[in-house]
């Protein structure tokens, strides 16, 4: 199937109801078709270093399938039901592909950022009931290990905790010399509620046949905690419908079993899980996995088309952040077998899809998601005019809604209005969306649209752009400005790489607009030369930032996205404290929290600083304070 506008879209739909559509039920039957179909084909490589020559392992669809079959059996073996959870703290590695896709075999699947602090990652224990997590085994650079080992002391449910040792992908002499650098840490011994064992050896022990019968038809089968841009995490669930969705969208309109993808995006996340990985599953692709940080990867940016030219690449799955790093490096390679790339998590500059597409000949494919509706809502067409800075025109079957909030209700707005981006698909489990059911309240208009939260529009020819974040507008004395607007204008600048704006506190208008930016790599700029800048381009005087600072790198999530509450912290401890040094008080900021009912409390060092003056300061804001213990 090809989409080449909406009415090759709208043509698809109409063949027959999704429900009509002859897709497998289940994880295990999509798995095993595929396996029967393409027994020999490269299903998932993996290499722990960056290379072009550095040792990688090859799992084929035949073999895949019979490690699959051991991980649910061992997971099933240690009491997990179609509804208990297994967990996985992992870097990207064939291990960690096991661990998902086992473990939605059997039970329900958690992936797990390892890059969480212990008490965030022990929160999504609690919060979800694991009784099993899948974690690294002690390893030199990264304190993955220790930091899963914290959260388990504090998560009473996990019994189990499996171990995968990154050293079998090594070879000598790095392979000899881990076992003497390995970190050793006594925690493990006072977890008397969970036991510790080898996951490879474990799984070893179990038969390649399915010792249970696979789930009869749809359940929830995923957790996935979100990691956007507005705050706290929350645990999304997915259903197997949702999934083999994502996986027939993939699988069908922009994949074939002859493909093979370079994807260096964490296997935590929808992008590379639901979109990446289960479109392989669907259709037989082969999926590439550099390194246990992908994008993030010593190496991984400077051998990044190198990478591509030995694993022959057809397609790549990237995001815009990684996109300007690669920019920063020559084409050194032949990439002519590269045919297409697909970019989602942000909107995607005009200038950086120019160079991009320069420099390499490869088309990008803009695209759009979200963790609440599984993954994938609307794509650039692969074979029509992509709409460079729209996120395309939804995928069959995703009914996209734009509406705005209003004393009756929402209403749905027209062509190029802009509103709210509310979605209804397979993927978006309608009423049931987060484990929490308090956190479902509010989430749908008319009870079957989800409310992203993102704001934007819809054109005359049916593609969808992104305006902004409706959490993330500055709202000045009532005055709503979006931040895209603000860094739209600064990366414009020659010098300006990345550019995050939100609202900092401000006693008179509650807030008011600031920047962050971090500059390319070799060049000069200064606050004040980016502020006269932002006098021309900003051209709403109300937006113009009042603040701009330059870090070294911005914050980010692991898929590139500018991670705000950061930014919000670094704000707010510099306004706070810079209130307060006026006012002639000692207190300081010493931490910015994130309270999941109060949002960013600012904690502060008193320094014998009178309470009551404290707060004469810091009651003008409206966030709140309170003494650091």
């Amino acid at each position: 199937m090809t989409i080449a506008n909406m009415a090759d879209r709208n043509a698809i739909e109409n063949e027959m109801p999704w429900e009509s559509r002859e897709v497998p039920k289940t994880l295990y039957q999509m798995l095993s078709r595929t396996a029967d179909k393409y027994p020999s084909y490269n299903a998932f490589s993996y290499q722990i270093l960056s290379g072009p020559t550095d040792k990688a392992e090859t799992l084929k669809w035949a073999g895949l399938k019979d490690k699959v079959t051991q991980a649910a059996n061992l997971f099933r073996s240690l009491g997990v039901g179609e509804k208990d959870v297994v967990a996985y703290v992992l870097p990207n590695c064939n291990e960690t592909i096991l661990a998902l896709l086992g473990g939605a075999v059997a039970g329900i699947v958690n992936p797990i950022n390892p890059l969480l602090e212990p008490e965030q990652i022990a929160s999504i224990l609690r919060e979800t009931g694991a009784k099993v997590v899948v974690t690294l085994k002690p390893f030199p650079k990264t304190d993955v290990a220790q930091k899963v080992a914290e959260a388990v002391r504090h998560a009473p449910s996990v019994n189990t905790v499996l171990e995968v040792d990154l050293n079998r992908y090594l070879t000598p002499p790095k392979s000899w010399i881990v076992p003497l650098v390995r970190p050793k840490f006594a925690d493990r011994e006072h977890l008397a509620h969970a036991d510790y064992k080898s996951f490879n050896g474990e799984m070893a022990k179990q038969p390649a046949t399915l010792s249970f019968a696979d789930s009869k038809g749809d359940r929830v089968a995923f957790y996935f905690h979100t990691g956007g841009t507005t705050g706290m995490p929350k645990v999304a669930q997915h259903l197997y419908s949702g999934m083999v969705y994502n996986g027939w969208v993939g699988g069908e309109l922009l994949l074939t079993e002859k493909d093979t993808i370079m994807c260096p995006l964490p296997l935590f996340h929808v992008m590379a899980c639901h979109v990446m990985l289960m479109a392989a599953v669907y259709c037989g692709c082969h999926v590439v996995f550099p390194t246990p940080q992908g994008y993030r990867g010593e190496g991984v940016f400077d051998n990044f088309w190198k990478l591509n030219e030995r694993w022959k690449t057809t397609f790549i799955a990237t995001v815009p952040t990684a996109i300007a790093a690669t920019m920063q490096r020559p084409v050194d390679a032949d990439i002519s077998t590269v045919k297409k790339a697909f970019s989602g998590s942000a909107p995607l500059p005009l200038e950086l899809f120019r160079r991009f597409e320069e420099a390499t000949g490869v088309t990008i494919i803009e695209g759009y998601g979200l963790t609440e509706a599984t993954c994938l809502v609307s794509g650039n067409p692969v074979e029509g005019e992509k709409k460079v800075g729209s996120i395309g025109i939804p995928f069959p079957y995703s009914d996209v809604k734009i509406f705005q909030g209003g004393p009756d209700g929402p209403v749905e707005v027209g062509v190029d209005e802009i509103g709210e981006i509310c979605i209804s698909n397979p993927g978006v489990y309608t009423g049931h969306t987060y484990t929490e059911a308090a956190k479902n309240k509010d989430l749908f208009y008319h009870d079957k649209y989800l409310r992203t939260g993102d704001l934007g529009r819809v054109d005359s020819d049916g593609y969808l752009w992104i305006t902004g974040r409706a959490k993330d507008l500055i709202i000045r004395g009532g005055h709503n400005i979006d931040p895209a607007e603000i860094e739209e204008a600064l990366l414009g600048h020659d010098a300006v790489a990345f550019a995050g704006a939100i609202g900092q506190p401000d006693r008179h208008s509650g807030e008011l607009p600031c920047a962050f930016v971090e500059l390319v790599g070799g060049a000069n700029a200064t606050p004040d030369e980016l502020l006269k800048y932002c006098e021309i381009h900003v051209h709403e005087r109300a937006a113009r930032p009042k603040h701009i600072t330059i870090l070294d790198e911005l914050p980010k999530t692991a898929v590139g996205k500018i991670f705000k509450p950061d930014l919000r912290k670094h704000a707010i401890m510099r306004v706070y404290d810079a209130a307060l040094e006026e006012a002639g008080i000692s207190a300081r900021v010493e931490n910015v929290i994130d309270d999941k009912k109060r949002g960013l409390v600012a904690q502060l060092r008193r320094n014998d600083a009178d309470e009551a003056e404290v707060g004469k300061v810091l009651g003008d804001f409206t966030r709140p304070w309170e003494w650091a213990i």
